[in-house]
């Protein structure tokens, strides 16, 4: 018989403090109210088809199918009226209050069906649009389901401990066996294996872990047992951040959305007045047949023109939007980020990272006269063994391989958009762009302007030593995959101008640049350069939109119109300063997002123009007596239909470019394996 462990140092007394409902809970709890509602609204509707079939068919007398008809409307009515009660108070009268009172001046005047009817449309109009918000967050909530509630803990004797996530730390290692899922987010310090990221970033191939590998939480490992350290918990983890987003995109309202909302404000006291008038000039008759006719079409301009449709129309192409791009790994925090990106005609992208996968190699080494190589490799180890920048973990590996170990060093200091310092016991070594090394030693510009013309388009790390210039490491970062293409796609989208922002030489920039395809390059840029002459562009009017993935990106991200993050690879005050992360940190994502905000832009124009169509003709056929009140539920059910139905085409959008992805991908893998096939048969 065995104990449970006793928990791993680190937890405090915050641990059994209450916890806050989770994305899970909270969606099970709106499914389970869901289910509910519709159980009460199916019992009021049977109600209503038993009065109306009585009537109908069986000729039933008039007196006995109303009551089945009276019951059937209170109930299904009754959230109606609850809404109703909730915007008056509010002092804000909508759809809900024009709606219930055509629901109870048709009961006033003994039309408990039709009465019914209506609330019962209006209702189910209402579940459809509830049920895909809720089908789309619950989705997500899957995505997060994904994290298991345990962790395997690993303790400094190797011994394994089994304990609930919520105990696990940043710090901790924890182990992952082959078939689970991760914990946590984290970095693999021991073992080998392959992990499956599609429900993360909807790639279908798995990806290499080995040591040193990011590796994140919900995601599955395939083959091999890992150790890893662990690098965020809970909400902090990619994956809890995605819902995070999915919480403040819900929260968030835009600038259309509201003017939808006050549109409909106005819109009810004007109806109520054009009923009023209906009334007016068609009762006016000693005939009491003509009078309570006269109220009948009254009811029915009331009925006809409940602005349901009218405000459904945003809300249900945004749900559909939403779904859509997280569907393919775009995380959009707000609305009225994907508002703006319909708008855009400048894309921004920095190189290193975005327009470049950001793993460099070390390709050359280019001393200066009177160094040597091993000399210069030593000095750049040195200066760099400190830093986590991309070319420095490079130069780190290449010297590792070269059996050259860094020597100690102290005062270690880096300066933002220019190098390293340090001191060792041969003097101060200095490590980064040329144009620094020169503004600190003048006599050596020459020197360093010479080996930057060797290096051909690479980007150098320079390095001095003392007062003595050593040369430059050179390295070269690859193409990202689809970045010409992607740059093409934006052109084919409309997007005016597409700029490349970098801190990298000129040369380098140049080369990148023209592989892609870009309007513009600005080189040498350091951080506030990079965001001034954003601000310029938005000066000059300019919709823009900008891609990054470093910390120095922040500010270019917070400023833009549009800021999207490479999510999986950039740092985390690039992904929180932008409206959009991309977790598969696919460019193609980019022209996707545009053209998905753009149709979402022109469905709901679509929408708020086809209930506006259908409410006028509604109000024409009603005043004149051209419709009947019987056909008014039905007559509003179409608008709802219409605006649901031509929303969820986002969706379908969506699931046609995943497709589309899916294939290509597929392609690509069978035109890699293609060769290496024929070369076995050889």
């Amino acid at each position: 018989m065995s104990t449970a462990p006793a928990p791993l140092a680190g937890l405090n007394s915050a641990d059994q403090q209450p916890r806050r409902p989770s994305a899970a809970e909270a969606l099970a709890s709106g499914g389970s109210q869901l289910e509910r509602r519709l159980v009460v609204a199916l019992s009021g509707g049977m109600l209503l088809l038993v009065s109306w079939l009585g009537r109908s068919l069986f000729d039933f007398a008039e007196n006995v199918t109303q009551i089945p008809a009276a019951i059937g409307a209170i109930i299904v009515a009754t959230p109606l009226f609850t809404g109703a009660v909730r915007e008056l108070r509010e002092g804000r009268p909508s759809g809900n209050a024009l709606a219930s009172l055509a629901v109870l001046a048709a009961m006033a005047n003994n039309f408990f069906l039709q009465a019914g009817f209506l609330a019962f449309f209006l209702w189910l109009a209402e579940l459809i649009l509830s049920r895909t918000a809720w089908g789309a967050q619950r989705a997500i909530r899957e995505l997060v389901e994904l994290t298991p509630g345990e962790a395997r803990a690993v303790g400094a004797d190797g011994t394994e401990r089994q304990m609930p996530l919520a105990q696990v730390r940043v710090g901790m290692t924890v182990r992952v066996r082959p078939g689970e899922n991760l914990p946590a987010d984290g970095v693999v310090t021991v073992g080998s294996s392959s992990i499956n990221q599609a429900s993360l970033t909807g790639e279908s191939v798995p990806v290499e872990a080995l040591p040193g590998t990011q590796v994140y939480a919900g995601t599955t490992n395939i083959t091999g047992q890992i150790d890893i350290n662990v690098t965020a918990v809970a909400g902090e983890t990619t994956i809890g951040k995605v819902e995070n987003l999915i919480r403040e995109a819900e929260k968030s309202k835009t600038a259309r959305q509201e003017l939808i909302e006050k549109l409909s404000n106005y819109y009810v006291p004007v109806v109520l007045m054009v009923a009023g008038l209906v009334w007016f000039f068609t009762s006016k008759s000693a005939d009491q047949a003509t009078r309570d006719a006269a109220a009948v079409r009254a009811i029915t301009v009331l009925v006809v023109t409940t602005p349901g449709a009218l405000l459904i129309a945003y809300p249900t192409a945004m749900v559909a939007a939403f779904a859509a791009a997280a569907r393919l790994g775009i995380m959009v925090k707000q609305t009225s980020t994907l508002e703006a990106a319909g708008s855009v005609d400048t894309v921004v992208m920095d190189k290193t990272g975005t327009l470049t996968t950001g793993k460099f190699a070390v390709s050359r080494l280019v001393p200066a006269e009177g160094a040597d190589g091993a000399a210069l490799l030593q000095a750049a180890a040195d200066a760099e063994q400190s830093s986590n920048h991309p070319l420095a973990r490079s130069i780190m590996d290449t010297a590792a391989r070269a059996r050259i170990a860094p020597i100690a060093v102290s005062d270690y200091k880096e300066i933002p958009g220019r190098g390293v310092q340090a001191s060792t016991p041969a003097g101060m070594v200095f490590a980064g762009r040329g144009m620094w090394i020169a503004e600190l030693n003048a006599g050596a510009a020459a020197q360093v302007k010479s080996v930057e013309e060797k290096l051909e388009g690479m980007s150098g790390v320079h390095v001095m030593l003392g007062d003595r210039y050593l040369g430059a490491v050179g390295l070269e970062d690859k193409l990202r995959r689809n970045a010409a293409e992607t740059v093409a796609e934006l052109r084919r989208l409309g997007v005016r101008r597409v700029v490349m922002f970098t801190g990298d030489r000129l040369s380098v920039a140049k080369r990148v640049g023209e592989a892609v395809g870009v309007d513009a390059i600005e080189a040498e840029c350091l951080p506030e350069e990079k965001h001034e002459e954003l601000k310029y562009l938005i000066r000059k009017g300019n919709r823009t939109l900008v891609v990054g993935d470093g910390i120095n990106d922040g500010p270019m991200l917070a400023s833009a119109d549009v800021g999207v993050a490479m999510g999986l690879s950039g740092s985390d005050i690039a992904t929180n300063s932008a409206g959009v992360a991309l977790m598969n940190d696919d460019l193609r994502s980019i022209p996707f997002l545009l053209e998905l905000a753009r149709k979402a832009k022109g469905i709901v124009a679509m929408n708020i123009g086809a209930s506006l169509l259908l409410a006028l003709v509604g109000l024409a056929l009603a005043a004149t007596g051209r419709i009947d009140i019987w056909v008014t539920p039905f007559y509003q059910a179409t608008a709802y239909v219409f605006v649901i139905a031509n929303s969820l085409r986002l969706v379908r959008f969506g699931e046609d470019f995943a497709a589309a992805e899916e294939m290509r991908r597929t392609q690509d893998a069978m035109t890699v394996v293609k060769p290496v096939r024929a070369a076995q048969k050889l």
